[in-house]
């Protein structure tokens, strides 16, 4: 057995705590991920990991391995890419997670762009609304929306994203306009459960806050859906702008309140605290930055 191989399996099957998801992780089958762990603990000649039918635990000398393991991988990892690289440009897979709507509208043309000059790099998106545990999903970088109170990851700003009241012609000519944000209450609103707060909307105007708790005529966990449901005339939405597009130029939405300000949402890359980030994550992070600032994020 490779030694590197031995370590790589332990730390995946650590961190994830299944030889599962170990496998899912290291792209290699979950009895040659358990084989290389049980070799690991031969040759070291302790027990690493204790197994259950429903989980597997890691043991005083597991832990102890375990908080040197991954940066010794690391760095090795760094080594052999920085030789590697200097010629040829990025290997490896990258995983990058990112919330759908953001993800389809931002992160993937932005990905594209950073992979266009590395011919060997794969690039492993996975879109999700849903919170992310990086350890065990084996996510080299996220890109989250909103501040995160998670102290396990370490996080660089890449900008902000600015909301926007909207509605239809059709909708504004059958109900009204709203004038302020207490109108809204009398108006049909779709509401956005992704944001912390779905109905509780937030506006400034002369650096005075104003809050109004909208009723919610539909209730959807998508910005693309609130503003597919506002173009249809079936209510008023609060939608992030790089979700509309076109839409407002063209007239098939009109901005409303246009006297109030919402509070701007972080964008923000995170990575676990305490890595030693490879190469091409601190490459792709410092792209990220300045294609946001050039896209208007920053």
């Amino acid at each position: 057995m490779d030694l590197i191989d031995g370590l790589r399996a332990f730390v995946a099957t650590a961190e994830t705590g299944s030889f599962t998801a170990a496998a899912d992780r290291l792209a290699i089958s979950n009895r040659l991920t358990s084989k290389y762990v049980a070799e690991l603990e031969a040759r070291l000649g302790v027990r690493l990991l204790s197994r259950t039918t429903r989980r597997v635990g890691v043991t005083a000398s597991g832990e102890a391995l375990l908080a040197r393991a991954p940066a010794l991988l690391d760095d090795l990892d760094e080594m052999l890419a920085e030789v590697t690289e200097d010629g040829r440009g990025f290997t490896g897979t990258l995983r990058i997670s990112a919330p759908v709507t953001f993800g389809e509208k931002y992160v993937q043309g932005m990905l594209a762009r950073f992979a266009a000059p590395h011919a060997d790099l794969v690039i492993d998106l996975r879109l999700t609304d849903a919170y992310v545990d990086l350890a065990s999903e084996g996510i080299d970088l996220a890109f989250r929306v909103g501040e995160g109170a998670v102290t396990s990851l370490k996080r660089r700003r890449l900008g902000a994203l600015r909301s926007c009241v909207v509605a239809s012609p059709d909708y504004l000519s059958r109900h009204g306009r709203p004038e302020r944000p207490d109108d809204l209450v009398a108006h049909a609103c779709i509401v956005d459960t992704n944001r912390s707060e779905p109905a509780h909307w937030a506006f400034t105007c002369d650096s005075v806050e104003t809050a109004v708790q909208v009723p919610s005529r539909f209730r959807v966990n998508s910005a693309q859906v609130a503003r597919d449901l506002a173009v249809a005339g079936h209510g008023i939405a609060f939608c992030p702008v790089f979700v509309l597009g076109d839409d407002l130029e063209t007239g098939r939405l009109e901005p409303l309140l246009p006297d109030y300000d919402s509070p701007r949402r972080a964008i923000s890359a995170v990575w676990l605290e305490g890595r030693t980030l490879p190469r091409k994550v601190r490459s792709l992070i410092d792209f990220a930055v300045e294609d946001a600032r050039a896209a208007g994020l920053g």
